[in-house]
């Protein structure tokens, strides 16, 4: 009985990350890291690698890539890892936003329980 949602060629998975299962400790990809193609699809590419050189014209998610290739995100990673080591992506993490001075949340809490 098939799930949906799962992907029940597992060798095909195999196939396509050459049987590694992981990208890396040094791979800088996390779920909402932005990836942005380098140069454009070249003819003899694997046929995911140029899917994501296609989808990352523009700033993608990691999450967002794996979604539209129907792939899991560990999979897209390793996937990813290749294509920045050869130079055809490059990753941007958006910006963590900066933490709220505690002084300050303290003079809203007050002022909010004056009101």
């Amino acid at each position: 009985m098939s799930r949906p949602g799962r992907d029940d060629a597992p060798d095909r998975l195999y196939t396509v990350t050459g049987g590694r299962s992981r990208s890396g400790a040094d791979t800088p990809f996390d779920l909402v890291t932005l990836v942005v193609a380098e140069c454009d699809p070249v003819p003899g590419m694997q046929s995911e690698h140029a899917a994501i050189l296609r989808l990352t014209e523009r700033p993608t998610a990691v999450v967002e890539i794996a979604a539209e290739l129907k792939l899991p995100v560990s999979i897209t990673r390793i996937l990813l890892a290749d294509l920045q080591a050869a130079g055809r992506v490059s990753a941007r993490h958006p910006r963590q936003a900066a933490v709220p001075d505690p002084d300050i949340l303290e003079q809203v809490l007050v002022g909010l329980r004056n009101l």
